[in-house]
C-alpha cells in the first residue's frame, strides 16, 4: 500500500503507527499546518471523535499538546484541502457510540445516521468537499487507497459520494453481488447454523443485499469476505450497524417472514418468487445448503451419441 501510494506521489506527514517523528517533531508539524506554513492535502482521521465530557473533548486528548483530539480535529480539517473518514467509527461513531455512549463519540460529519457530527453539516473542506467516509468496520485497505488516489489525480468529488458521503466506487454495489452463496440464495434454501453451506438471510441474519460495498467483488487479501468465510454480513459500512436491535447471526421476522428484505424490490414480490424457488429447489441444493460441505454434486450431463 505504501508503496502504490508512493508511486502516485502522496507521502505521508505523519501517521501515529506508520511515522518515525514523535514529540516535539509532531506538535511543531502540527503547529506549522495549523499556520499554513505546511500544506495540508488530506487529513485522514482514523476512529470516533470523542466529545465527552460535556462537550469538552477531553476524554480523550492529544498527548503533550494539551488540546483534545476534537480540538485538533476541527482546527485542521478547516486548512485541509480534503477530509476523509477511515473506517465507519471515523465516519458514523461505529461501535464506539454503541450503547449508552458515555464517551459521547460521533463521526467526523454524521452522528450515527444523523448529519452533523464533530464537523457540522454544512462543513465542507478546502477543495470544496464534505467528509468523504470510507466506512466498513474494518474499511476493506484498497477502498482507502482507492480514495486517496482519486483524490490526487483530481478524479473524486461530491457527485462520486453516495448519500452517506460513501465513494461510489464501491458504495454503489452491494455484498450480495458475486456472493458465493449466491446458487442458494436463488432457490431460498438457507442454512440453519453458520457451519453449513447455504444462504444466510433467511435464518442467520444476512443483510447482504442491503448492504453496501464490493466485499464479494473485491474481497479481501485476495480471496475473502463475511460471507465467503460463512458469516454473515452485518452491514458495517452503514450508519448505526452496531446496534440492529437483534443478534447480528439472527434473522428479525414477522409471521416467520424475515423483516429485512432487498432494499431495492418490493416485498410482495420477493414473497411470490422465494414460494416459487423453493418450490423448484433442485435436491442438490437443498441437501447441500443444511451441510457443511457438498454432500450432491451436480449431474453430469453425457454427450449425446
Amino acid at each position: 500500500m505504501l508503496e502504490t501510494l508512493e508511486d502516485a506521489g502522496i507521502s505521508f506527514l505523519w501517521h501515529p503507527a506508520l511515522s518515525q517523528e514523535t514529540g516535539a517533531e509532531v506538535r511543531d508539524l502540527l503547529t506549522q499546518i495549523e499556520t499554513g506554513a505546511i500544506v495540508l492535502d488530506v487529513l485522514c482521521v482514523e476512529g470516533s471523535i470523542v466529545r465527552g465530557p460535556l462537550g469538552t473533548g477531553r476524554y480523550h486528548m492529544l498527548a503533550g499538546t494539551g488540546r483534545s483530539m476534537l480540538d485538533w480535529v476541527q482546527s485542521l480539517a478547516r486548512k485541509a484541502q480534503f477530509v476523509v473518514a477511515v473506517g465507519t467509527c471515523a465516519a458514523y461513531g461505529g461501535v464506539t457510540s454503541a450503547g449508552e455512549n458515555p464517551s459521547d463519540a460521533i463521526g467526523l460529519q454524521y452522528d450515527g445516521a444523523h448529519a452533523g457530527g464533530a464537523l457540522d453539516a454544512v462543513f465542507r473542506s478546502v477543495g470544496g468537499m464534505p467528509v468523504i467516509n470510507v466506512a466498513g468496520c474494518p474499511t476493506h485497505p484498497d477502498w482507502v487507497t482507492e480514495t486517496l488516489l482519486l483524490l490526487a489525480a483530481g478524479a473524486l468529488d461530491a457527485g462520486q459520494l453516495d448519500d452517506f458521503g460513501r465513494p461510489r466506487f464501491y458504495a454503489d454495489h452491494l455484498v450480495h453481488h458475486a456472493c458465493p452463496k449466491n446458487e442458494f440464495y436463488e432457490y431460498k434454501a438457507s442454512a440453519n447454523a453458520l457451519s453449513q453451506a447455504g444462504c444466510l438471510m433467511e435464518h442467520l441474519g444476512c443483510v447482504g443485499t442491503q448492504a453496501v460495498g464490493d466485499c464479494n467483488i473485491r474481497t479481501w487479501n485476495g480471496d475473502g469476505s463475511c460471507t465467503r468465510a460463512g458469516y454473515p454480513c452485518i452491514n458495517c459500512t452503514a450508519p448505526e450497524f452496531e446496534e440492529p436491535g437483534h443478534a447480528f447471526a439472527e434473522t428479525p421476522k414477522f409471521a416467520g417472514i424475515p423483516i429485512g428484505l432487498p432494499s431495492d424490490m418490493p416485498k410482495a414480490w420477493f414473497m411470490a418468487l422465494a414460494s416459487l424457488s423453493k418450490a423448484a429447489t433442485p435436491h442438490r441444493i437443498a441437501t447441500n445448503a443444511v451441510a457443511d460441505r457438498v454432500q450432491v454434486p451436480p449431474t453430469i450431463k453425457k454427450p449425446k451419441s
